[in-house]
């Protein structure tokens, strides 16, 4: 792997996913651009060129298709310049659960999660094996909140915070570092998707703030980064909470309170 990694992007022709590519160019960093839309991308492309001199292949595909999230797989895989990866493709769909169609939320399980650990699968052998690199998942501080309503998106963003652990877990120790990223409420175009006026909203995050505060995050090599939350103590707590009970699973009995009376 050279010096500085060259980093492959999903979803970069917009939003996130073109902020990180432009603040990893900025940073020096070759790019590997994937997306669907390809007059994005070379739009992008030449005018990061042209700002930051780095070296910009694009490599466009619908990760909801196999034989484009194979091609991605691919170039992941063989492509020892790429040492990390931004998982950041995703949608979401609009409506609650009973009113969303089965075809609509299985096309969104496809992209936002099972393309994410296919890619992230293809990847993280290779920089286990050399002892360095990083993963960064975007996920969405909805995977913590089913209050939220948005059911089906936010089941694969849980997916994609513990994946993201497990992930922090196995292969963190072989030296490649996992980043999860949680946003709120962000401007970009997935609010389109669900029918949203997101000028409407309030509290509203730009898009280069985030990626300014997700990139801190992973400077400073966090396992977890949630831009939007002021006290990172609350985390803490959160995620002490669950650690406290792992000692507690493994009994052959049951709890006291689900025993039948005598």
């Amino acid at each position: 792997m050279s010096q500085i990694p060259a980093v492959l992007i999903t979803g970069a022709s917009t939003g996130i996913g073109a902020t990180y590519a432009e603040r990893f160019a900025r940073r020096g960093h070759d790019l590997v651009l994937v997306a669907r839309d390809v007059a994005r991308l070379e739009a992008l492309s030449s005018r990061l060129r042209q700002q930051t001199g780095v070296t910009i292949d694009i490599l466009p595909a619908d990760l909801t298709n196999t034989t484009d999230l194979v091609k991605v797989e691919t170039r992941l895989r063989d492509d020892a310049r790429i040492g990390i990866l931004v998982n950041n493709a995703g949608t979401a769909i609009g409506g609650s659960f009973v009113d969303q169609s089965i075809d609509d939320m299985t096309k969104l399980v496809a992209l936002n999660a099972t393309a994410l650990v296919r890619l992230a699968g293809a990847i993280a052998p290779r920089l286990a094996a050399a002892g360095e690199g990083a993963i960064i998942n975007i996920g969405s501080v909805v995977g913590l909140a089913p209050e939220f309503g948005m059911t089906v998106y936010g089941a694969t963003k849980a997916f994609v915070l513990f994946l993201s652990q497990g992930l922090a877990h196995e292969i963190g120790p072989k030296g490649v570092y996992i980043q999860a990223v949680l946003p709120a409420t962000t401007r970009t175009e997935i609010w389109d998707h669900v029918g949203a006026d997101v000028n409407a909203m309030n509290n509203v995050m730009e898009v280069g703030d985030l990626v300014d505060a997700a990139l801190v995050g992973f400077d400073r090599r966090e396992p977890v980064t949630i831009p939007p939350l002021h006290d990172d103590g609350q985390w803490d707590a959160f995620d002490g909470a669950r650690k406290a009970m792992l000692g507690n699973y493994g009994n052959a009995a049951p709890a006291q309170r689900y025993r039948t009376p005598a």
